[in-house]
């Protein structure tokens, strides 16, 4: 696991394709899938500039996962999603983000994904922050409950093409 840099983002856009269209079959439809890549799932480089966004290199330049966490209010979405600032969040009132977590189909269910949220929760600790929050695609919500995080909100986000995409915003405390 290595921090993720500006030179990584065409190997980031291939696995987030990647991830996205494999691991999302049986919980989204085609149209759903094609349209949250579109306008939801892509590169953060905000993530990036701040240094707190990982990546799991596999063979050839090629990633098997990434993700990061967040000291900003985005809670989730690429950089497709921005149309203003960022502000940072106060670690003792407001929790830290867990985003854009992406694993290779190749590589799913290995524990890459839980390595990274380890790395992110003693980073997010390490900053002074006393919880974690993350909005949950369908796929992935059963990693984050198997990682401690509880179901704060299930919803669905109305993308700007009309699609509906259901989301679940989960938290979770940082142990002291």
């Amino acid at each position: 696991m290595r921090l993720a840099t500006d030179a990584d983002i065409p190997a980031l856009r291939q696995l987030i394709e990647q991830s996205v269209r494999a691991l999302s079959e049986g919980f989204y439809s085609a149209a759903q899938i094609e349209s949250a890549l579109r306008y939801v799932f892509g590169a953060d480089t905000q993530l990036i500039t701040d240094r707190t966004y990982y990546v799991i290199p596999a063979e050839a330049g090629a990633l098997a996962a990434a993700g990061g966490w967040s000291r900003r209010a985005t809670l989730y979405g690429g950089d497709q999603m921005k149309d203003a600032a960022d502000p940072l969040l106060d670690p003792q009132t407001q929790p830290a983000r867990i985003r854009a977590f992406f694993v290779h189909p190749s590589f799913a269910r290995r524990g890459l994904a839980r390595q990274l949220f380890e790395r992110c929760a003693r980073d997010a600790l390490a900053a002074g922050f006393h919880s974690l929050e993350l909005m949950a695609t369908l796929p992935g919500e059963a990693l984050y409950r198997a990682l401690g995080f509880n179901e704060l909100e299930r919803l669905t986000t109305t993308l700007p093409d009309g699609t509906g995409l259901p989301v679940v915003r989960m938290g979770r405390p940082l142990p002291a």
